[in-house]
C-alpha cells in the first residue's frame, strides 16, 4: 500500500511539472501579447491561464492529500519534515531518486514562472499607465507636479467645451 502512495506522489508531481511547463509557455505568450498590445489575444491567454491555475490548484490539493496519507502511515513524517528528508524515507532508492529529481525540476520551473509573472506585471502596469496618460490627454486632464494628501496624483481637468444639458 505504501509503495502505491509513493508512486501516486510521483505521478502527481509529474502532472504538476507538466502544468508548470504549460504555465511558462502561457506566460511567454502573455508577455508577447502585452508587448504588442494585443488585447484580444491577451483575453484568450487570460482564460487559458485561469483554467491552468485551477488545474494546478487541484493537483496541489491531491499532493497534499497524498502527503497527509503518507504521514498517517509513517509516524516519522511530521509537519516540519522537509521534502528532502521525506524522500529519504521512500521504500526504494529508485523512488527516492525519482522524487528528488522531480522536486528539483519543479522548483526550477516554479522559480521561472514567478520571474515571468513578475515581468508581465511590470509590463501590464506600464501599459495601464500609458492608457491612463492617453485618456487624460484626450479628456484635457493635466497632472500637477505635486501629490495629494493621500499620495495620489493631483489631476485637474480643462474644460474643452461648454455643454449645458
Amino acid at each position: 500500500m505504501e509503495t502505491s502512495m509513493w508512486q501516486n506522489l510521483i505521478d502527481i508531481l509529474g502532472k504538476i511539472s507538466v502544468s508548470y511547463d504549460n504555465a511558462i509557455k502561457i506566460g511567454e505568450r502573455k508577455h508577447n501579447a502585452l508587448v504588442s498590445i494585443d488585447m484580444e489575444g491577451l483575453s484568450k491567454i487570460l482564460d487559458e491561464e485561469q483554467l491552468l491555475t485551477a488545474k494546478i490548484q487541484k493537483l496541489e490539493r491531491q499532493r497534499g492529500e497524498v502527503l497527509t496519507n503518507l504521514a498517517k502511515s509513517n509516524p516519522a513524517i511530521q509537519d516540519n519534515t522537509k521534502m528532502e528528508e521525506l524522500f529519504n524515507m521512500a521504500p526504494t532508492k529508485a523512488i527516492e531518486d525519482r522524487l528528488k529529481l522531480l522536486h528539483k525540476n519543479l522548483s526550477k520551473k516554479v522559480e521561472q514562472t514567478i520571474k515571468i509573472r513578475d515581468n508581465n506585471q511590470i509590463l501590464a502596469r506600464g501599459a495601464l499607465d500609458a492608457v491612463r496618460i492617453h485618456l487624460n490627454k484626450i479628456g484635457g486632464a493635466t497632472v500637477e507636479p505635486a501629490y495629494g494628501s493621500k499620495g495620489n496624483d493631483v489631476v485637474t481637468h480643462r474644460k474643452k467645451f461648454d455643454f449645458k444639458a
